[in-house]
């Protein structure tokens, strides 16, 4: 049985009451549905807690799809008694963090409208991230780029979602901004996360509903990883 993933269809949904379907040798508790986004696209996974009938607190220090890909795997802290399966939980994020990186996030997708180049790598992290570009030139300036990038955030743009099929995405080759990691295809459809006037790109990440809610944000450093590649560290203020 797969894992419904609820933070797909609303990012701000904090906890929800799921059964326990697994509790797998390593700790880890598969559910039924599931708030959580576990690791993937260089986006962490959540932590929070699983909340039993009774009122324990079972904590979860990060979630990972299964090995089927089909399912959520909430990897409990060590030493944590572990629920059973067939019981009724209610998993709670860690929302406080979940929002930082949903704030980077979709700020990470406005760096790339501002540094319009084939991107090699990135990573999401609590407040900060960072992505790779493959630029031929030199001369980046980290307060050139925090400007544009300030003006985007600016212009209160929605973030929205739609799904297309496979075969669309195949035809608009276009729209896959990352070479290092594909987007996700082979169930016959894949989520584009739209910038309103701004950006189209598959995505499977969390965002903010409106670019105002990123709010200021800092170009901290830019490093040369190679002939072509550079490393653009952005922060919230």
């Amino acid at each position: 049985m797969a894992t419904a993933l609820l933070f797909r269809d609303d990012a701000y949904q904090t906890s929800c009451d799921a059964t326990v379907l697994e509790v797998n040798d390593r700790g880890g508790v598969i559910l039924d549905r599931t708030v959580f986004y576990p690791t993937g696209g260089g986006q962490p996974g959540d932590r929070g807690v699983l909340v039993t009938k009774d009122g324990r607190e079972i904590p979860i220090a990060t979630t990972v799809y299964g090995e089927d890909k089909a399912t959520v795997v909430h990897v409990a802290e060590p030493g944590a008694e572990l629920p059973r399966p067939g019981d009724v939980v209610s998993a709670r994020i860690d929302w406080d963090t979940r929002l930082k990186r949903m704030r980077i996030h979709t700020a990470l997708h406005l760096l790339t409208t501002v540094l319009p180049y084939p991107v090699t790598g990135g990573a999401v992290g609590e407040g900060e991230g960072r992505l790779d570009f493959d630029i031929p030139d030199a001369g980046l300036d980290k307060e050139a780029i925090a400007a544009e990038l300030a003006s985007r955030i600016a212009r209160n743009a929605p973030v929205t979602q739609r799904w297309i099929a496979d075969e669309e995405l195949l035809a608009n080759p276009g729209l896959v901004k990352t070479m290092s990691v594909k987007p996700p295809m082979g169930t016959g459809r894949v989520r584009l996360v739209e910038i309103e006037g701004l950006d189209l790109q598959p995505c499977g990440g969390t965002h903010v509903r409106n670019t105002s809610e990123i709010g200021a944000v800092l170009v901290t450093a830019i490093e040369k990883k190679g002939k072509i590649n550079r490393r653009v560290r952005i922060a919230l203020a």
